[in-house]
This record gives C-alpha cells, structure tokens and sequence, in this order.
C-alpha cells in the first residue's frame, strides 16, 4: 500500500448530503471510504499504473510448485475485488479484470508499514483497487500475489451479486449489464465473441477489396425493405425524418456513383414488436458488389461463415443448443416453393396463387387473417420450413411478390434471384442479384404503393431520389445483408438476443 504522494492533494469525501434514503450497507462502506481516506489515501485517485494484467501474471508462471516465489519480478495490476478473507494477520482476496482473475495476499508482515494492515479491513467486495508485489505459490497450489503496496482507487458503494449465482433475472441482467458483466464469465465471453465477430468482417471483407462506408440514419424516406419506422422531427428544417430501416438504398448510389465493393456495419432501427429474436434497435451489414450476381454472394457467404467458425471455435463443426453444426462449405441449396411444396402436400405452390394460398390459410391458420396474402408465404415457410433448416441452408428462389428489390430470374417466371441463408432454425442473412432495372423498379414500388394506400404500413413507398440515382445506370451487382446480432447468437449459443446486446431496448421503470 502506498501513501498518495505529496504533490498531489488528497481529495476528501463528499460532504454533499444524499438526496435519497441510503441503504445501510451502502453506509457503511461510505464509513469505509473515510476511514480509508483517514489513513493517508486519495478517495479518487486520477490513475494507476499498471504493469501487466491478471492473466498475464498468471500465464507468466505455469509451474505451480508450492512454495515457489518469483521475488525479483514485481508486478503492478487493477481490477475489482470480487471475493475477500480475512484471517487474522492475513487476508486473502480475488482481484478481477478485463482478461481474468487473480489471487492476493496481504500481509501484516509483507505491506509497507504494519499499520497499513488495518486498511485492509476497510476493503469491501466490489472494490476497485491497484495492488503491487511478486508472485507465489501457495501450500495448495495456487498462483497468488504477495501484495507490498496497493491504493485504493474506488468504492463501491453496493453490495455485489453473488459471483457464483450471478443474475439469474433476464430483466435485471439487461437492465445492469454492469453488474451481469462483473459476475458473469459467460456474458463477458459472449460480447468478445462479438467484438472478434465483427473485426473477422471487417478484415475478411477488406481483403476482398470492400471499402467500408456510413450512410445516413436520418433518412426522409425509409426505405430498402418492408418495416414500420420510427419517425422523428428535425426542428430547424421543420420536417419529420425516420430512422433508417436497412441500409441498401443509400449503398446502391454508391454503386450508381461509381465504387464497385461498398459495405457497411450499422445500427437500423424497426418499429416492432420485442421478442426472443427481435430487438427494434440492431445491427446489419450490407454489402453491395458490382458486376457480380446472387451466385458470387453465395459463394462469399459460405467462405465468410466457414472462417468465422474457425476463426471462433477453430473448427467448422461445434454444438449449438445441443446439435453439432457443420459450417463447413459447400452448404445444402434448397427452392423456396420447392420446399413448401414438399412440406405442405395439400397446396400446390408452382404456379403461386394468391387466392388459394388465402383459402388454405384462413382454415388452417384463422390468426393470420389480416396478414397480407403476400406474407402468407413467409408465415408458411418460418412454420414448416424453417424449424428444419438445421446445418447452414441456403433457400433460393424467392418469388417476385416478396422480393421487391431482386432481379428475376432468367428462366422463371415471377421468381427471383434471391437466396437466404438458415440454421437451426432461423435466418442469418438475405441476398440476391440486385435489380437495376429502373422502370421495373419503379412499377415495382408503386405495387407496394397501393398496398401502403389500403392500409400496409410496411409496405415500401416510392423513393423517388433512388429511382433517379437507377436511371443514370447503376451496374449489374450482387447484394448480401446479414443480421449481426442474430449471427452471435447462433455463435455464442443463446436463445434470446438480449443476450448479445449489451443495452437491449426496454421500458424505462
């Protein structure tokens, strides 16, 4: 432990009355900041300066030999204490940071001064100290720290959950993703995965020559696929704005302008329902890749997912919810209709008609009767098809009706070159070959208009500053949207996507 130095003042206590009701351990450890602050120590100290972290302390010495000590090697670390025993002229402590944890040892004996021993006992779990001595290994085999000196550097001034229960309650977890980070492996394991996810991208895609773009999130037409919007009011141009459902439009004018490999990874926002896969708020990567078609974005997907397997797990093949999946390439090619065909035998889907397809479905399915006919399709297939696309499965060949913005197919009629991508149970991605034609497009739109005008409001409207952009020629392109947060929780092995977001969207207490 160390004293603060001279030239810098110690900071006291706040004399500030509280302005609520304080627990009674939360008094307590207030007693303890002034104790503390009694014995010679800054109650906020500006910094510490750390020499290496927990885990490489612990990685340094892979011989646990009891009774060895490192005495020529000092080490300085920080973190939180998370567990502490006291035991009379000793006392035992874990101290927790960024990339793990490791064991203290304080001393009457071994701190500066045999007073300073008493400092000690004003330490509370939650704790954020810095600590400096050499390395040990206890009777029992344990990696330990020999603490000479530590400051300390804040108070918590809450009791911690327990660390070996965590946060049992999803709410609470979401709402204090501080707290479930400090006491949960598991939850600080998920969002490294993110991050690492997310670098893989990044990396993969610019080694292919993509260069990485922002668009708008401020948009005066959302558009790009079918979703209500969130809507604001900009104040000084005294006009409502949405907030951005996809990403495409903007990143197609880049086509049209010239650059030839675009992506990027943004925030979209979607004015919905909250569920085990559904956030209003997440995050997208769209590509766009000129001169190419659906064909090459396959073939880039299962090159970018088979790498990101190995690159995670350091092999194609690991357990999600039980099941070994093989993300191994090449992945199963399914038909869209083809499918529902084979899974629903008493409708034929080949040639699609929308009259029948309303029929079978108000029978079987009466929940669905203010669901426009056109999404029938996609209810259908989530309810027989879905739940069996297990390993990676790319379903092609969406019709037209569904797929507002793919090129047709060359060789069948009201279908398009358009694929998804799904595992154990659920879609990760959706490409196709991007239609540039644009007076279809814009005959396309106003389908979607009229529907908008009999009471859809999700169905796309006319953007006509994207039509204008198309009629300049935007060239022949492949393009590929894949759901982040849903990919992490295939990766990180969880059920809700709560779970991969560090600050999911809920109601405010």
């Amino acid at each position: 432990m160390s004293e603060t130095p001279a030239s810098e003042p110690i900071s006291s206590p706040s004399s500030t009355p509280p302005t609520r009701a304080l627990h009674e351990q939360t008094v307590a450890r207030l007693n303890s900041q002034a104790a503390l602050f009694e014995l010679g120590f800054a109650t906020h100290p500006h910094s510490y300066a750390k020499t290496h972290s927990a885990a490489e302390v612990v990685t340094a010495h892979p011989t646990l030999e009891p009774g060895t000590h490192w005495q020529e090697q000092q080490y300085a670390v920080a973190g939180r204490i998370m567990l502490m025993r006291q035991m009379g002229k000793a006392a035992f402590a874990n101290l927790q940071d960024e990339s793990g944890d490791v064991q203290l040892f304080f001393s009457k004996n071994t701190l500066v001064t045999p007073e300073h021993f008493e400092a000690v006992k004003q330490l509370d779990l939650g704790d954020v100290i810095g600590v400096r001595g050499h390395a040990f290994v206890t009777k029992t085999g344990q990696l330990t720290l020999e603490v000479s000196e530590f400051t300390p550097l804040v108070k918590s001034l809450h009791p911690l959950p327990d660390k070996h229960h965590g946060l049992k309650d999803i709410e609470t977890r979401s709402r204090m993703r501080y707290l479930d980070l400090m006491v949960s492996d598991d939850s600080r394991r998920t969002f490294v995965i993110r991050s690492r996810v997310v670098r893989y991208i990044r990396n993969f895609l610019d080694t292919l020559g993509f260069m990485e773009v922002e668009g708008p999130t401020l948009q005066a037409i959302a558009g790009g696929t079918e979703a209500k919007p969130f809507v604001t009011h900009h104040n000084a141009l005294s006009h409502d704005f949405y907030l951005r459902i996809a990403l495409e439009l903007h990143l197609k004018r880049l086509l049209v302008g010239g650059f030839e490999k675009v992506f990027e990874i943004g925030r979209v926002y979607r004015n919905e329902g909250i569920d085990l896969t559904h956030n209003p708020e997440f995050t997208m990567l769209e590509l766009y890749w000129a001169y190419v078609d659906y064909e090459a974005i396959m073939d880039l997907v299962e090159k970018l997912f088979s790498g990101l397997a190995l690159e995670i797990f350091g092999s194609t093949t690991f357990e999600i919810d039980g099941k070994a999946v093989d993300w191994s390439a090449p992945f199963a090619r399914v038909d869209y209709l083809g499918e529902l065909n084979a899974k629903v035998p008493d409708l034929d889907f080949d040639p699609l008609e929308l009259d029948q397809l309303r029929a079978f479905c108000d029978a079987r399915y009466p929940q669905w009767k203010k669901v426009p006919d056109y999404k029938l399709l996609d209810k259908l297939f989530g309810e027989y098809v879905e739940p069996h696309c297990i390993n990676p499965t790319f379903v092609m060949h969406h019709p037209t009706v569904i797929s507002p913005l793919a090129k047709e197919h060359p060789s069948r009629a009201g279908i398009t070159e358009r694929f998804e991508l799904f595992a154990m149970g659920f879609e990760l991605c959706n490409a196709f070959s991007e239609l540039n034609d644009a007076v279809d497009q814009r005959q396309r739109f106003e389908a979607q208009a009229a529907r908008r005008d009999a009471g859809d409001d999700e169905a796309h409207p006319i953007d006509e500053d994207f039509l204008l952009a198309l009629e300049y020629g935007m060239p022949p392109a492949g393009g590929l949207g894949i759901g982040i947060d849903r990919l992490i929780m295939l990766l990180a092995d969880k059920r809700s996507i709560r779970d991969v977001l560090l600050f999911p969207l809920l109601r405010p207490h």
